[in-house]
């Protein structure tokens, strides 16, 4: 069993992880004002280069979200 407040404690909760996420959330709100993603539209936006810190508009794409999900599987 997952020990959920241990794992924010850890991990989460670090401020290099709080930017990250933070940035995450910022490209999608850019996606969504550039027409490009929808709320509830089932589509993750997927940062090309994995860096979550480049919210560039060409480094940005909306893809599905089991694709964008489990791209660590089929990538070996």
């Amino acid at each position: 069993m997952r020990d959920y407040k241990k794992e924010y404690k850890e991990y989460h909760s670090k401020p290099e992880q709080k930017k990250r996420r933070a940035m995450r959330n910022a490209a999608r709100r850019l996606m969504i004002k550039k027409g490009l993603a929808k709320k509830g539209d089932g589509k993750d936006v997927d940062h090309k280069d994995r860096n979550p810190l480049n919210n560039s508009i060409k480094n940005l794409r909306t893809t599905n979200q089991k694709k964008n999900r489990g791209w660590r599987k089929h990538d070996k």
